[in-house]
């Protein structure tokens, strides 16, 4: 009897854990203002990309914001593509931009846009790191679409 209270307790212990551990949809994101060292303190100098927002809005399944610091000499991922569209602008640093097959170097001030299912990617070719703002968007549909498959 003690042994079936135990897998009881246990039982329920681990569904009432599991339950409350499912995810919930972020909030919609409303207006908002956020400071560079709002963003800053997302994490160390050194690391690779700070989430700034990642969120359902008004007209859309989904915003996202990070910030990328990438060291000089790397690449900040294989050239690959997706279904969403993104830009990139150019905080400091130089970069080498392969924008569908056609490398270009940006640098501070400069606005990279990438068009859905066009082959990019980054390279850091300055002395520095390079940072950067990626604000990427998927429409109406596009997440459950890409759930599906």
């Amino acid at each position: 009897m003690r042994m079936l209270r135990l897998l009881v307790v246990v039982f329920l212990t681990c569904a009432f854990t599991t339950a409350s551990a499912v995810p919930s949809e972020p909030p919609v994101l409303s207006s908002t203002a956020v400071t560079w060292e709002e963003i800053q303190a997302k994490g160390p100098a050194e690391s690779r990309a700070r989430q700034v927002f990642k969120n359902p809005t008004a007209t859309l399944d989904e915003l996202e914001l990070h910030v990328t610091t990438l060291p000089p000499g790397q690449d900040s991922h294989p050239p690959h593509k997706h279904p969403d569209e993104e830009l990139i602008i150019i905080k400091q640093g130089t970069l080498e931009a392969m924008v569908n097959g056609v490398t270009r170097r940006v640098g501070p001030g400069s606005v990279i846009f990438q068009a859905a299912n066009q082959l990019h990617s980054i390279r850091n070719v300055g002395d520095t790191p390079a940072v950067y703002h990626v604000i990427r968007w998927n429409s109406p549909g596009m997440l459950a679409a890409r759930k599906k498959n």
